[in-house]
């Protein structure tokens, strides 16, 4: 679930021998599942462990996921860098925002799962996003584009260019096509 280097470990072991005996470390996720997703480590008393947490142990100290984050903290990695600029902590958690689903969920879920993972956070950079409404039964994807991609100049080349040719590659065989159903509508909120 979450992998945390050696370096980290002892840094996390030498931290916590300075804490009151039983002290854990806790890794969590605020507002997981949503693009304002952040990870942080803190300190966990003994007394703060619920019944619902999964204690992972490491060489020297336990670490304390609660239930809410742990689907979104697979995959995650905890590193100790140090560079001529000093030493930090790195805290890598690639599904905290979407929560990762396995290799046999739908079609529907693992499309929507690139899409909230891989293409919404570059349409972010402007202001859009983009949904999956439906699977047709000719695996074809319908696609609904919100925020800054409504009404877009470049929406038709996104969609084609970049949207459709990524999911047929991943998707190859399953996949047919995309479709762009929003009703775009020029305005302030618009890109271009």
């Amino acid at each position: 679930m979450i992998t945390i280097s050696k370096q980290a470990q002892q840094h996390f072991a030498k931290l916590l021998s300075k804490q009151p005996a039983g002290t854990h470390i806790r890794v969590f996720v605020v507002n997981p599942g949503t693009a304002q997703a952040e990870c942080g480590v803190s300190y966990c008393p003994p007394d703060a462990v619920e019944d619902s947490d999964l204690t992972v142990n490491f060489t020297g100290f336990d670490a304390v996921v609660d239930s809410e984050s742990k689907p979104f903290l697979v995959d995650a990695e905890i590193d100790f860098v140090t560079d001529q600029m000093g030493s930090q902590l790195t805290l890598k958690a690639p599904n905290a925002k979407v929560r990762k689903v396995s290799d046999d969920a739908s079609l529907m879920e693992r499309v929507q799962y690139v899409i909230d993972s891989e293409i919404n956070p570059q349409l972010a950079n402007h202001g859009g996003r983009v949904s999956v409404m439906e699977l047709t039964g000719d695996g074809v994807a319908v696609l609904q584009f919100g925020g800054g991609c409504n009404g877009c100049s470049q929406v038709d080349l996104t969609l084609k260019e970049g949207i459709e040719k990524e999911l047929l590659n991943r998707f190859s065989g399953e996949l047919n096509g995309v479709r762009d159903i929003t009703e775009h509508q020029r305005g302030e909120h618009s890109y271009y």
